[in-house]
Order: C-alpha cells, then structure tokens, then sequence
C-alpha cells in the first residue's frame, strides 16, 4: 500500500475522478443553506440535493469534492458512537464523486475499485464488499466484472445498505467497501468482529450510493428523474489504513 498523508490523499481522490471527466468542486458550508432537514451538513451529497431531484441544473453532470462534514444530531448522529468506537468522529472529511444522470452503477464500482487498487495500491485480498439485499445489479458487477469472489461479497438489509441523507429526500441502494485490517484487531467478541460489526478488524472506508428514490413525507419511495450516483470515502479512515494506524 502507498504510505500517504491526509493531504496527499485527498489530492490523489480528487484527480482520480477528475481524469474521469468529474468536476472539482469546493466544500460547502457546514450549515446548510435552504434546507430545514438538516441541523448540519452531514454527507457531501448535501450542496447537491436539489440536483438529485431534478430541480436545480448545474453546467455539470460529474463532480468531486472534499466536504467538511458534522454529524451530532439528526438521522447521522455520531456523536453517541465516539469513544465506543474507534473509527467515529463528529466532524469528519468525507471524499466524494457524483453522477447526476450520467454514469451509473458499473462506472461507479470500475472507478472505486481502481482507487483502492491501483492508486492506493490496496491489497484486493484483503477487500471485501456489501450490497443492497435486492440488488442483483450492483452484485453480478462486483463478482463477474471486478472479479470479487463470493465469500468476500455480502449482501445486507435496509439498515446497512440502503441510504438517505435524513428521513426524506433523495435516497436508494448502495454498496460499501472494506478493508480487513486483521485477525490482530478481532475484540473476542463475535458480534463486534463480523463483517459490518463495529469491531476494530473491518473498516468500512468507501460508500458508493445509487441514488434512484425520492423518499416522501409518508415514507413512499418516488423514482428520481434520472438515476444518479452519490459516493463517500472517509478520509481519516482511509488515511488509517494506507498509514496503518
């Protein structure tokens, strides 16, 4: 794996996506402007709300950014997780790329798989990938196109793999990546230590969401405009792993 700084990941995310044709654009602020949902912003997909639902138009239909994130209140509440575990913080850097209506699901992986592969030189053994229960899509891309085996690749429900930002709004299926850190950081305890528990040796680090829904106030789930993709990668986590901290 390539030893980098927390800047020099960054920069390698951001140039990553912008050879494939993304748009760099800057953090917003944590407090987001026109939105009652939302105490803070919480994701990067935040500023690109309205885009989603097809009633803001910008000059691009691929972007990438590095968003300033708070999370202390409201649906994505990691103020109750820090201390308990070790990989939650209230504010946060999250790494984004962004299709609104372009690329979809098989560009989405391709490209996430060669960041962690070729440009973070992860090894791929040690990567192992969730998706949405009903998403066959997303499943057969990971196994027959990224070559991911079937013992590396889990499917989970709703509460893992199915993601909105608050209770309404843009929402749909989405896909995560971990990295097995190793049996050295197993807690004994079985709950703690499975894929997708909150034990030290899987550390989800890459959330690729397709968005495809608009979940209304009564909880119905409206197909959006045009399906779009809506990614998060923690850079402190990230950064933990490639410096093994």
């Amino acid at each position: 794996m390539k030893k980098l700084s927390v800047v020099e990941i960054r920069e390698a995310f951001l140039k990553h996506f912008e050879s494939k044709g993304c748009q760099r654009v800057a953090s917003a602020s944590l407090v987001p402007a026109n939105d009652p949902t939302l105490l803070f912003t919480s994701a990067g997909m935040v500023q690109f709300k309205d885009v989603f639902m097809g009633t803001e138009k910008r000059a691009y239909t691929r972007a990438t950014t590095a968003q300033k994130c708070l999370r202390a209140g409201g649906k994505h509440n990691d103020l109750e997780n820090v201390g308990f575990t070790a990989r939650h913080h209230t504010f946060f850097e999250m790494m984004g790329n962004f299709s609104f209506g372009d690329y979809f699901k098989k560009e989405a992986i391709a490209w996430a798989w060669e960041l962690a592969t070729k440009v973070f030189e992860m090894p791929a053994d040690r990567l192992h990938v969730t998706v949405f229960r009903t998403d066959d899509e997303a499943y057969d891309i990971w196994h027959k196109e990224i070559g991911i085996p079937k013992e590396r690749l889990y499917r989970f429900d709703e509460a893992d793999n199915f993601w909105s930002a608050g209770d309404v709004g843009p929402c749909g299926p989405c896909s995560e990546i971990y990295f097995d850190r190793g049996e050295s950081f197993n807690t004994g305890n079985a709950d703690l230590d499975r894929m997708g528990g909150d034990g030290g040796r899987y550390l989800e680090f890459y959330n690729l969401v397709f968005m495809q829904y608009n979940r209304d106030n009564a909880g119905k789930l409206n197909p959006l405009p045009k399906p779009s993709v809506d990614t998060g990668l923690g850079l402190e986590r990230t950064a933990s792993i490639l410096q093994n901290v």
